[in-house]
């Protein structure tokens, strides 16, 4: 399987979410996130058997992790409906198909733990995330520096997850997310401007805030593409 940060995954997803469909995005993670990990040893990913999910067994324990969006349009979100009608759909459409390449998507812990919503689930219904990553990112941040995020339990839930990499410097590296953190990663760059974080809903609620939310968003992920292909290529 070849890394190709063009490819469409709807179109082998037969209509379903390419999360849990694309069996191209499957091996395309395997691939792309099998790399050493602080300690030295490979995260070897498997994406044989059946499910959605990558498998890795090694001295740290044993890890379920399945494909997560971490762009999202709100194309399809009720509450918004009216703002976008007055948007000019084709900037609808370019967004969603960004949306679709290998940039737009990670992998998360896939296993639920006592029942419990995963990291998914957990950042697509919580308010105050709103299913952005840019805020979950912000969260992952605080989770290493041990401090409070409205995804605080379900991180510290993932937590030997998250002891793989042993500090947000080496996560952001390790999945190239360095377009959305400064250069220092003190800080994470949101998609749009929020003048308070955590405090109210970050779903966009005007067409200027749902512009610039769109611009960030994509932004990232063409950036991400590029470094993704770029270590595909060259290994860094």
């Amino acid at each position: 399987m070849q890394i190709d940060v063009t490819f469409d995954f709807r179109t082998d997803s037969r209509g379903k979410d390419p999360d849990s469909a694309s069996s191209s995005l499957k091996a395309m993670h395997a691939k792309l996130w099998s790399k050493p990990l602080p300690n030295g040893e490979i995260l070897q990913l498997s994406d044989k058997g059946p499910g959605p999910y990558l498998t890795y067994v090694g001295s740290m324990g044993k890890h379920f992790l399945s494909s997560d969006s971490i762009a999202n349009s709100y194309a399809n979100r009720k509450r918004l409906s009216s703002l976008l009608n007055e948007i000019e759909p084709s900037l609808v459409s370019s967004f969603r198909n960004l949306n679709s390449t290998l940039g737009a998507f990670i992998v998360f812990p896939g296993n639920r733990i006592n029942g419990k919503a995963t990291i998914n689930g957990e950042r697509g219904f919580n308010n105050l995330i709103a299913d952005r990553f840019d805020l979950t990112l912000e969260c992952i941040r605080r989770h290493y520096l041990g401090a409070d995020s409205p995804l605080e339990a379900v991180l510290n839930r993932y937590g030997e997850f998250f002891s793989l990499f042993d500090n947000f410097k080496f996560y952001v590296d390790y999945f190239l997310l360095n377009d959305l953190v400064s250069k220092d990663y003190s800080v994470v760059r949101y998609f749009n401007s929020i003048p308070e974080v955590f405090v109210d809903s970050p779903v966009p609620d005007s067409v200027e805030s749902y512009l610039m939310y769109r611009e960030g968003s994509m932004a990232f992920v063409r950036n991400r593409n590029v470094r993704i292909e770029r270590w595909a290529k060259n290994g860094q």
